[in-house]
């Protein structure tokens, strides 16, 4: 305590992973409460998985009872009480106290769709303009593909990619295959160098990385688990596109209100360690708020 400059007795909550604290900060941002529900329905944070998803992405579940899931990481007990024997320390070992936490996870999402555009030889061009619009790579791509959707007449997005698809293992594939040696693969390729053929690339790069998050979710839900609604955070939850290809392909999105998911996660454990609350719990229910959810798309076509 004296190394830290802080005196005797000072509460102190223990840090978490960054994604598990993004995990504490989001986990709870219902946006329309159940009315049948109880107040104290332990089974109802149980039916949420949690992306946190940036260079790469996690998915992280919980559940009352433990479950082993062949290619996913857990199940990792989380308990609420002192560890140690150190004064007013809050430890904390998996993400939620009293659950049993499931980690799938990507190796590369940020960094995939980075390497996609940053590798094409249009990327240039592609940079320039958006630094002229004072906009982003990723907001030049999106509207591109808008354009085409009306210049194509396509019923829908996803339908420009019926000839271009990514498996999305270009570092491996942590969930739910678990073999670090596989392989992406691009298939569909043409001569094409346009941006209108990066955009493309780019939009089924985020289709392949959708899809991974689907089976991910089947993949746990076939062995216990009861996802339905995806919560997410950070860097890529920024990208509507993202969101909504990820929501047409597996279930509807909540974003929390509070863009810095991590850093509120963090907060919460300072609260919990002030005795603001009296249980992690408690904080989460307060402090977590629902913003933006993102619906699947109505026609069935579009999955």
């Amino acid at each position: 305590m004296s190394e830290l400059g802080l005196r005797a007795g000072t509460p102190v909550g223990t840090s978490l992973i960054d994604a598990h604290a993004g995990g504490v900060g989001v986990m709870e941002s219902v946006a329309v409460p159940d009315p049948e529900a109880k107040e104290d329905d332990k089974e109802a944070i149980c039916h949420r998985l949690v992306l946190v998803c940036g260079t790469s992405t996690c998915h992280m579940a919980v559940s009352c009872s433990k479950l082993f899931i062949p290619g996913v990481w857990g199940p990792f007990w989380s308990v609420s009480k002192c560890l140690f024997h150190v004064p007013d320390v809050v430890r904390r070992t998996a993400m939620v106290p009293e659950y049993w936490l499931t980690e799938g996870g990507q190796s590369a999402t940020g960094a995939l769709l980075d390497y996609i555009i940053e590798n094409h030889v249009a990327s240039p061009r592609l940079a320039n303009r958006a630094a002229s619009q004072n906009i982003s790579v990723f907001e030049l791509l999106n509207k591109v593909l808008e354009s085409m959707v009306q210049d194509l007449n396509s019923p829908f997005l996803a339908a420009l990619t019926e000839d271009i698809h990514v498996l999305p293992d270009f570092h491996g594939n942590r969930s739910p295959i678990a073999d670090p040696k596989a392989k992406g693969v691009l298939c569909g390729l043409t001569l094409d160098t346009s941006e209108k053929q990066l955009a493309l690339l780019y939009l089924a790069t985020v289709q392949g990385i959708a899809y991974g998050t689907r089976h991910i979710v089947e993949h746990c839900n076939a062995h216990g688990h009861r996802i339905d609604t995806l919560l997410a955070c950070v860097g890529l939850s920024k990208n509507p596109l993202f969101l909504q290809e990820h929501a047409d392909i597996s279930c509807s999105i909540v974003l929390p209100r509070e863009s810095e998911s991590v850093l509120l996660g963090a907060a919460i454990l300072g609260a919990v360690a002030s005795k603001k609350y009296s249980s992690l719990s408690d904080a989460m229910k307060a402090l977590n708020t629902a913003g933006q959810v993102i619906h699947p798309a109505k026609d069935p076509k579009v999955k």
